[in-house]
């Protein structure tokens, strides 16, 4: 069973924070600002606990997050190559924010918008109109995202999403962990991931062919620690500045170029244990591609502490649709079109490990 209380905070403007809590203590606060993932407060193998999320010190900072911290991301999460795109044989062109690119929604995206916050029988839902024209993206999209906390620690993150005109969607969540509570960085952090591709970048992160990732600083289908392998001499990492790639997970039905979305299982895909803590995390999803982002651009961002964050403080695990999808063969499996109801499902369940 779900319990969640209510609290606002003084922030202006409609910002409002909200707490999920279940019955062993375990704590997550949402805002509707972006439909943030706050703080997230667990215990360690002692009972000690820590807030295991990166994150701004007030509320009203997730207003300009530039990091995206804990913020749904939409209406694409990850990468669009000259924010540039063909739909329905009409050229569209949407925000780009990253240089010549589109990442992440934009700079307006769902992680700058407040949410409607809803309580729900089962946790706390989070809704979004996203108008025609929002980013440069055709349609009117009306998101929801469901949060809800059991008493096994797992946070399931429900989303759901309609239009009325054909869309590109593919929306994440873009929550930072550090299981040790930010008491040092994740190099320590034994991660494995169930894929045996992954997506090699180019200079501007935009995907140009999948990969093995047997024999490479990639391959993360045994438990291995982070550190070691960012200091691999591998030409990716450098040009990424550590690991900021889609793996291309185990799928039960692989899409077919101009087909739909092929919908998948729920399965456990990742696993990161810090061994100081004992926290581990797993992460399930239905989705097709899981971002490992290591942290590479957080030097310098003001978070909660005195000091600001180094590289690698954090990791996130994004479950999303393949970066850049839109302008592949197989982009039908990334629109959302009228009549269909886009559904995604991602699992974060902490835990110690005994």
């Amino acid at each position: 069973m779900t319990h969640f209380t209510l609290s606002h905070t003084t922030a202006a403007d409609g910002i409002e924070l909200y707490t999920l809590r279940n019955h062993g203590g375990m704590r997550v606060a949402i805002s509707n600002l972006g439909a943030s993932m706050i703080h997230w407060w667990a215990p360690d193998r002692y009972g000690r606990e820590a807030d295991v999320l990166l994150g701004f010190a007030r509320v009203e900072d997730y207003r300009h997050n530039p990091a995206y911290f804990g913020a749904i991301v939409g209406r694409w999460g990850n990468r669009i190559a000259g924010g540039r795109f063909t739909l329905d044989g009409q050229p569209c062109q949407v925000d780009r924010n990253e240089g010549e690119n589109h990442l992440h929604g934009g700079a307006e995206g769902f992680h700058r918008q407040l949410w409607q916050a809803q309580p729900d029988p089962e946790g706390l839902r989070m809704m979004l109109v996203s108008p025609h024209g929002q980013a440069g993206f055709p349609g009117n999209v009306m998101a929801s995202v469901l949060y809800r906390l059991d008493e096994d620690g797992q946070l399931r993150i429900d989303y759901t999403a309609t239009t009325d005109a054909p869309t590109p969607l593919n929306l994440t969540s873009h929550a930072y962990f550090n299981l040790n509570g930010g008491a040092c960085d994740i190099r320590d952090h034994v991660i494995s991931i169930d894929a045996d591709t992954y997506l090699q970048v180019d200079a501007s992160l935009i995907p140009q062919q999948q990969a093995e990732v047997a024999g490479s600083a990639f391959d993360f289908r045994q438990p291995a620690p982070i550190g070691p392998r960012l200091d691999w001499p591998d030409p990716q990492l450098k040009l990424a500045g550590g690991f900021d790639h889609c793996y291309c997970l185990h799928t039960e039905s692989e899409p077919v170029a101009g087909e739909g979305r092929v919908a998948q299982p729920l399965r456990e895909v990742a696993t990161v244990y810090d061994p100081g803590s004992g926290r581990e995390l797993r992460v399930s999803t239905t989705e097709a591609g899981l971002q490992f982002y290591s942290g590479n651009f957080l030097a310098g961002v003001q978070g909660r502490g005195a000091q600001a964050y180094a590289i690698h403080d954090g990791f996130c695990l994004e479950a999303q649709a393949y970066p850049d999808q839109v302008n592949t063969p197989n982009q039908e499996a990334v629109i959302l079109r009228p009549g269909q109801v886009y559904r995604q499902t991602t699992v974060y369940r902490l835990g110690v490990r005994d």
